[in-house]
């Protein structure tokens, strides 16, 4: 097939479409060519303005034409290299209620507990670490030197932005956005749709919807 490669060891390399085309799909596309089992074979972005990233050529199809197209050619796997929680979770959506299946971007230089569980469409980059017992939700990531310490649960289409601590136990909901550097306390609940700001230390509970901010974490009016 078209779309088939054969690696140095004779596998098959999986060819998967990227929905995106920014600097976050950068990362994605180098992760899943550092897996060894995927290849990139293109970037669906409607509105980009760019023919190539990291040499993959952008399709700019709407959503279902490009995959529609990609799936008579053969292509069968998908990543949402979205960085935007809400954009991710609505376009994963998409793309699976048009066949495809969604694949998991692990960064070999990732720690993942082998007692952990991982969702569909997860991304964990470069020196993320997933400790025991930890379960890190469907189209979530762990970006670069994140930490998810053992039994916390991270709900679906989170991001741990680099360098951001979860400490043992701590619970997210959905869509939850923990900003670069910021630290979670232990046992701590973390309501859906919260966003911590870059450096915030969050040492209670936080109801959903709310944006957090300082040290201790203290609550900011996102109308202000």
């Amino acid at each position: 097939m078209r779309w088939l490669q054969q690696t140095a060891r004779g596998d098959i390399m999986r060819d998967v479409v990227i929905l995106g085309a920014s600097g976050h799909a950068k990362v994605c596309i180098e992760v899943l060519r550092a897996t060894g089992r995927y290849r990139p074979c293109a970037c669906l972005a409607p509105n980009s303005t760019i023919q190539t990233i990291l040499g993959v050529p952008v399709i700019r199809n709407s959503d279902s034409e490009g995959l529609a197209k990609l799936r008579t050619e053969g292509v069968k796997d998908a990543f949402v290299a979205l960085g935007d929680n809400h954009a991710r979770d609505h376009v994963a959506r998409v793309v699976e209620q048009l066949g495809f299946a969604l694949i998991t971007a692990v960064d070999p230089r990732a720690h993942v507990s082998p007692s952990a569980r991982i969702g569909s469409g997860v991304l964990l980059m470069p020196g993320a670490i997933v400790n025991a017992d930890a379960a890190v939700g469907d189209l979530s990531i762990v970006n670069s030197g994140a930490i998810v310490e053992h039994d916390c649960v991270i709900g679906r289409a989170c991001h741990l932005a680099p360098r951001s601590v979860l400490a043992g136990n701590v619970t997210l909901g959905e869509w939850v956005f923990v900003g670069v550097g910021a630290v979670v306390r232990p046992d701590t609940r973390i309501g859906a749709d919260v966003v911590l700001g870059a450096g915030t230390v969050v040492v209670r509970d936080v109801v959903g919807g709310a944006t957090m901010v300082g040290v201790p974490a203290r609550r900011l009016d996102r109308t202000s």
